[in-house]
Parts: structure tokens; C-alpha cells; sequence
């Protein structure tokens, strides 16, 4: 059986909320992107640069991104490094100006979908008292924010920690640490719960985290092997986490 848990600290992609893997170049970032490049870029070359600058973040979140003290990337920076190095400098500096809005439109996923189990542990977890905290990786934080505005789970929160507003970006431990220290619960006493191994768990042992719980999602498996960075247990998703709750004598019994 699992110690019981004082707080839980939650990743928000793959654990309370996914989309279909795949990037989906949004219609919206491409027309703005296309006006603020004033001629410099046409639409076909914005759809063209984006893809790329897309493989390019991506490959720094697994590499640089993905170190023991890793910090996530200013708004302004990602856009100059992945998408506008080429292009005009009036348009790379339009681009600058508008990085936080157009970080937001590059983030935003209408497929977000809340995933099954989540709002009935999150009510649970809450009528037993437990703080609860986001502890997440992303390029807009704010994107997330609405998400869960909009499907009405926000109030269920005490702090949500983004790594573009904290600046420490998962596995480096000091974002758990930040988001434990805002529920006043000591991190050794918090349940941490993501669908990553390599940033998640890492992270959750890092920080001295009680428990670490993998929620398996579309990218779990996608994970080469990390030996020695085993979770204390895995769940398909919110209905499996509401169970090991319950086993821990942390939340009430069905029914």
C-alpha cells in the first residue's frame, strides 16, 4: 500500500487533459504570422517554417530541455531560434514584440479533451481536503489556464506552475519544489502524477517526492527506457488514480 498523500501534484498533458498526438499548425497563428512578416513570408513559407520550428523545439525539449536543470525558454527567444532566423529584420522584430500572443496560438489545442476519471478524483481529492497543484511543461502556460477555465476545473487548484511563467522546466526538480512549497505541504509528503518517465518521474525523485505515479497516455510509450527511474505505480487514467487513493486511505470509499 502507498503512504497517504498530504498534496498532489499533477501534470496537465497526459494526465488531466490530451489531444491527439501530432502538430496541427493552427490556421490563426499562420495569418498573423503571415500579416507581422509584412510581404517578407507568404503563407506556404510561414506553414513550412512553422513545421519546422516545431521539429526544432521539439528536438531541444528532448535534448537541452530534458537535462537535470533544465529552464524553459523565453517567449521572444523560441521564436527567434526556431522560426524567424532567416527571416527580415523588421519581421523578426514584430515577431518579438508579439512572441507572448503568438506563443499562446502555437499552444492552444482545441482537441484538448479532459481525460476520463479526472473531474471524479479531483472532486474527491478535494472534499478529503487534499491541496492540489499543476505542475506542468509548456510554451504558454496561459493556453492551459483557459483550458481548464473553460471545462470549469480550475477552481480545483491551489497553484499551477508552468515552466514558461516559473522558468524550471521538468525533469529539473525545482518546479515540483516551487509548486509544493505554494500548497505548504513538504514535497515528501506529495503524491507527484505525469505521463512521462523521463521528465516526470525523474523529476519526482529529484525533488524527494513521496510517491510517483506514471498515468499512461498516447506518449508514454513512445519513451525509450530509463533504468533506475521505476514509477511507485502506473494508472490507465483518472479512474486508476481515484483507486490508489482509495487503497492509501487518503480519499473516502466508493460508494
Amino acid at each position: 500500500m502507498l503512504p497517504m498523500p498530504r498534496a498532489l501534484l499533477l501534470d496537465f498533458g497526459g494526465v488531466l487533459a490530451d489531444a491527439p498526438l501530432g502538430f496541427t499548425i493552427p490556421p490563426e497563428l499562420v495569418r498573423r504570422l503571415v500579416e507581422l512578416a509584412g510581404g517578407a513570408r507568404s503563407a506556404e513559407e510561414v506553414t513550412r517554417d512553422l513545421s519546422a520550428a516545431s521539429r526544432a523545439y521539439a528536438r531541444w525539449r528532448d535534448d537541452v530541455g530534458n537535462r537535470e536543470r533544465s529552464m524553459e525558454l523565453p517567449h521572444a527567444r523560441v521564436w527567434a531560434e526556431f522560426l524567424t532566423p532567416d527571416w527580415p529584420a523588421p519581421a523578426r522584430e514584430a515577431v518579438e514584440r508579439e512572441a507572448t500572443p503568438l506563443a499562446y496560438l502555437w499552444t492552444w489545442r482545441p482537441e484538448w479533451a479532459v481525460r476520463p476519471g479526472i473531474p471524479e478524483v479531483l472532486a474527491a481529492a478535494a472534499r478529503a481536503g487534499l491541496p492540489m497543484a499543476i505542475v506542468s511543461n509548456t510554451l504558454c502556460g496561459a493556453a492551459h489556464r483557459d483550458f481548464l477555465r473553460g471545462v470549469g476545473l480550475d477552481g480545483r487548484f491551489a497553484a499551477q506552475f508552468y515552466s514558461d511563467e516559473a522558468g524550471p522546466r521538468k525533469p529539473n526538480p525545482e518546479l515540483a519544489r516551487l509548486a509544493a512549497r505554494a500548497v505548504a505541504v513538504p514535497v515528501g509528503d506529495c503524491w507527484f502524477v505525469g505521463d512521462s518517465v523521463h521528465r516526470d518521474i525523474v523529476c519526482a525523485r529529484r525533488a524527494g517526492a513521496g510517491v510517483a505515479v506514471l498515468m499512461r497516455s498516447p506518449r508514454t510509450d513512445r519513451e525509450p527506457p530509463l533504468p533506475g527511474f521505476a514509477p511507485d505505480a502506473v494508472v490507465d487514467d483518472g479512474h486508476g488514480l481515484l483507486a490508489l487513493l482509495r487503497d492509501a486511505g487518503a480519499v473516502a470509499p466508493a460508494g
